[in-house]
């Protein structure tokens, strides 16, 4: 069931909680399960269906985000998000070092990082496409070596 759960979500994290959920609604919904039915054919339909929903969900609540003319009636999800000290040195560690590299390099990073698409960092810089991949990866790189303390 590990497998299936991370071929769907391709994400450890988010598989461990899938087979989880999986896990719970097969035990709250054991009376529903048919004696002669296929039991592991049950639990992968059951995890099968959860993922659905769940991409389902997250795809609405985007859609309702970006359609949101008023943005005080969103719940202020800053609140939910509980930063460690830690956490929060690491981030503007991190944010140091990518200041720190040459713009050839922070400026493609940046942009792929900020969700820009390969293609429109190309065409916003009037770089190559590989010229851009390539300045990504060597931003990694050089940030890895940088920030080699984090790992």
């Amino acid at each position: 069931m590990e497998r299936f759960a991370l071929s769907l979500t391709y994400n450890t994290e988010k598989a461990k909680d899938l087979l989880q959920e999986t896990y719970l609604k097969a035990l709250t919904y054991k009376d529903k399960y048919v004696e002669v039915a296929n039991f592991k054919a049950w639990t992968f339909t059951i995890m099968k269906n959860t993922f659905i929903n769940n991409y389902r969900r997250s795809v609405l609540e985007k859609a309702i985000l970006l359609n949101t003319e008023n943005l005080s009636l969103l719940p202020d999800l800053t609140e939910l998000q509980l930063t460690k000290p830690d956490s929060e040195t690491s981030y503007k560690e991190i944010n140091i070092n990518i200041d720190a590299l040459e713009d050839e390099l922070k400026i493609p990073f940046k942009m792929h990082t900020e969700g820009y698409k390969y293609k429109e960092i190309a065409e916003n810089l009037h770089l190559k496409i590989g010229t851009v991949k390539s300045r990504i990866f060597f931003a990694r790189k050089k940030l890895m070596e940088m920030l080699h303390d984090y790992q």
